[in-house]
């Protein structure tokens, strides 16, 4: 059975509270679902949570949001939450072409995309995470001085979105293509369930950080 078709989980999802219903009336106003100022940051294509569920833990100064399409993965993140659960870590389960409807102007602090589906076919560019049709809606909801980080293992994926900045109009800070080589940059890495998979393998993990 593929771990998106799992039966019940969109039930399990509308029921959980950890998750946030008719996320596009929180617009503007994403503050008053933690109670608080805090920064708001979210991942889109979040998986089963780890990454973020770990961020949240290690800094409760900050509100994260993930944001995942597929209900069975979805599932994995509110169960984690049930045993170890977060004030400043709340979900969506959402497409993320929708994000414009969901985040005001200059709302998030900082987007993480992590091991996004490459959609590999030419046709599909437009449907890849850091292209150049996301990178527009991203430019909307993210503070002036707000960032994006970037992780993947596959390369002609990590060449495209490097090659997609510059019309884009955005810069890197960071650009590597293997994270686990520099020292630097690993202070502070947290993996994902695919870092800790595709690195084990051998595979080099690309990133960037960029901005406008």
């Amino acid at each position: 059975m593929r771990l998106r078709n799992i039966t019940g989980s969109r039930e399990v999802i509308a029921d959980s509270r950890f998750t946030v219903k008719e996320p596009e009336t929180q617009k503007g106003k994403w503050s008053e679902i933690f109670g608080n100022a805090y920064p708001i940051r979210i991942e889109i294509g979040m998986g089963k949570g780890k990454f973020l569920h770990t961020l949240a833990k290690n800094n409760p100064d900050i509100n994260y949001i993930g944001i995942e399409k597929y209900s069975s993965v979805l599932l994995r993140a509110i169960q984690k939450m049930e045993e170890d659960e977060l004030p400043n870590l709340r979900f969506i389960r959402m497409d993320a072409e929708d994000i414009e409807e969901v985040f005001g102007e200059g709302e998030v602090d900082r987007i993480y995309l992590n091991f996004s589906d490459p959609w590999p076919k030419d046709r599909h560019a437009k449907r890849r995470l850091p292209s150049g049709q996301f990178l527009a809606r991203y430019d909307k909801i993210l503070k002036k001085d707000g960032v994006i980080e970037f992780k993947t293992d596959n390369r002609p994926l990590f060449d495209f979105a490097v090659e997609e900045l510059k019309e884009a109009g955005w810069k890197a800070d960071v650009v590597t293509y293997d994270l686990h080589a520099d020292e630097k940059l690993m202070e502070g890495n947290i993996m994902t369930e695919y870092e800790e998979k595709f690195s084990g393998m051998g595979n080099p993990i690309c990133k960037y950080i960029i901005r406008r």
